[in-house]
């Protein structure tokens, strides 16, 4: 009987330790459609109303079936040249959905999340904080380790009536403090925590997720890229021919602020840490690193002369922006495989850069995050019959033939060397 009773003791704190490596963060193994929505579709969604696609809410009653949007979902690139319906929605909101790799519950999660959305009832200036129940299991755990603990004691202490009751002499028990059970199973809780944060600590070392430092001029992508619906290639027009997206030099800012010399834009420009930003004086700083002189020129302004001759006004210098997307130096990144041939969109990698007023870090942009996209994003394969897709994958006639004869239905990037060591260190 003693036997099975040390079997049942390690089962149970066995199952005791599992408990309290699931407790750490619930988050990681739960998911809902809400948290789905936030990480692949806030960018261009909205669930209540229009943004730059459609809004999520009464999406299956207004297509043409209620299956239509997992098909979608899975199938844009194709759909969206064949389907009636799908070219509509391109057709009224100028871009293609980039393409996802979402399971059908997943979808179905996102819909009928956005489906039961009502909008936040506080009044506005309330903060919401988002639920947390990391607290309250924690808290549950340790209620549920005290109650273990104590049917244990109470086991060891009707094991010793018992025992004198029927005139078993048994040794004292030995205290839980010296315990080796306990004192195991203690030692390896302490080191997998260690273990875990240490880990954990270790692969985080030089990222720079959320890194938003303050700029010499605020310069809000929210009112260029969003009020004011300035593409990105407009400033950043080498990301689609070159390795790098480029930062744009300060006459591509002087072609519009020659003429826009105040902030009149309807949204107030706010810091992060809620310091109000006079968007005039900021643009007044541009005219200094550009040589502006704005009072001349009967008022229209112009460029100061050049009297050292070096080719540039008077007083302009080139502005000192600092960096936020920094990669280490044995990584390779080419933005016009992703963005010209990959077509990736550029919140892929920067997040909803049109929402930013400053812009921060948005992506841990760890080499797992790059893996994980390269083996869930699908190929754009040429096809002959209709003139679509991508000529740069043509010379992969294998998967070509693959797909032609059913026994594919898609390639991602995977498949096609995207996760082989030399494509991104060398």
């Amino acid at each position: 009987m003693s036997r099975y009773r040390k079997i049942f003791n390690r089962i149970f704190a066995s199952l005791l330790l599992l408990i309290v490596f699931l407790s750490f963060d619930q988050k990681t193994f739960a998911q809902n459609g809400e948290v789905l929505f936030k990480a692949n579709c806030s960018s261009c969604h909205k669930p209540d109303k229009d943004f730059t696609g459609p809004a999520l809410k009464g999406a299956r009653d207004r297509e043409p079936s209620k299956e239509w949007a997992y098909k979608w979902v899975d199938n844009v690139n194709t759909m969206a040249t064949a389907d009636p319906y799908a070219k509509g929605l391109v057709a009224k909101y100028g871009s293609m959905m980039t393409q996802q790799n979402l399971k059908v519950e997943e979808i179905k999660a996102i819909l009928d999340w956005a489906d039961t959305y009502t909008p936040p009832g506080p009044p506005p200036g309330t903060p919401v904080a988002e639920p947390d129940n990391s607290m309250l299991f924690g808290i549950l755990t340790l209620v549920l380790g005290l109650i273990a603990f104590i049917l244990l004691q109470v086991n060891t202490n009707l094991r010793k009536l018992s025992d004198e009751k029927e005139g078993v002499l048994r040794s004292e028990p030995v205290p839980f403090y010296r315990n080796k059970i306990f004192l195991m199973t203690g030692i390896l809780v302490l080191f997998t925590v260690a273990g875990y944060f240490f880990v954990n600590a270790a692969i985080g070392l030089g990222r720079q997720q959320n890194y938003q430092p303050q700029q010499p001029i605020y310069y809000s992508h929210q009112v260029h890229a969003g009020t004011n619906q300035i593409s990105c290639l407009y400033c950043h027009g080498s990301s689609q021919d070159s390795k790098t997206a480029g930062i744009p030099s300060v006459n591509v800012c002087m072609n519009c602020h020659k003429a826009i010399n105040k902030y009149e834009g309807p949204d107030k420009l706010v810091r992060e840490d809620g310091t109000a930003v006079n968007g005039t004086d900021e643009i007044q700083k541009l005219y200094s690193y550009a040589g502006w002189d704005l009072k001349a020129n009967a008022g229209k302004g112009t460029y100061n002369p050049d009297n050292n001759g070096d080719g540039i006004p008077d007083g302009a210098h080139p502005i000192e922006w600092i960096k936020i997307h920094n990669l280490p130096d044995h990584v390779y990144f080419n933005h016009s495989q992703h963005i010209k041939v990959g077509k990736q969109q550029c919140q892929t990698c920067h997040g909803p850069i049109q929402e930013m007023p400053e812009v921060y870090q948005f992506a841990e942009l760890s080499m797992g995050w790059c893996i994980n996209c390269h083996r869930e994003t699908k190929v754009d394969f040429y096809n002959k019959a209709d003139s679509t897709g991508n000529k740069f994958y043509s010379i992969y006639e294998k998967f070509h033939e693959d797909i032609k004869n059913k026994k594919l239905d898609s390639v991602t990037v995977e498949k096609i060397g995207g996760t082989e060591c030399q494509k991104c260190h060398y």
